[in-house]
């Protein structure tokens, strides 16, 4: 009978990718903390809200899709900023399964309260811009492919 070969080494905790990725996301939403509160808004909220900055009157599932979350995971984030008078929601008026999210007059005028958050991000981070997008591209690429992959 063939010897057993050993067990492979468990790695350790600072050499895993996930790990690095998982700590980096947890100092990044750190970062944003003090300079969303002011603005009354969480992480997630804020993503919505660069979202609807970016395209008002998404619907639901659009939004979903850009955060890569699900409709059930965004509709209690927009609620939440509906109840703050950030946004509206309202049924499409074609297909009634369908809702509409809206900036409304308040909503719009954070977008300039907020507006210094990228900046003050890039500093915390040490990066210069170059850097600083060179590792979001790195970081959509890996998305990407764990995505591709879950999908199989």
């Amino acid at each position: 009978m063939p010897a057993a070969s050993p067990p492979s080494p468990v790695p350790q905790l600072a050499e895993m990718l996930c790990f690095s990725v998982y700590a980096a996301n947890h100092a990044l939403t750190r970062v944003y903390k003090p300079l969303l509160e002011p603005l009354g808004l969480t992480y997630p909220q804020y993503l919505v809200m660069l979202s609807l900055w970016g395209e008002d009157g998404q619907t639901v599932g659009r939004i979903g899709d850009q955060l890569f979350l699900e409709s059930s995971t965004v509709t209690p984030l927009l609620k939440r900023l509906e109840a703050a008078g950030l946004v509206s929601r309202a049924r499409d008026q074609a297909d009634e399964r369908v809702v509409r999210v809206r900036l409304t007059e308040q909503g719009r005028a954070l977008r300039d309260k907020a507006a210094s958050i990228p900046e003050c991000i890039l500093q915390a981070t040490g990066l210069e811009l170059d850097a600083a997008l060179r590792l979001r591209d790195e970081m959509g690429r890996l998305r990407d492919s764990l995505a591709a992959r879950d999908e199989d």
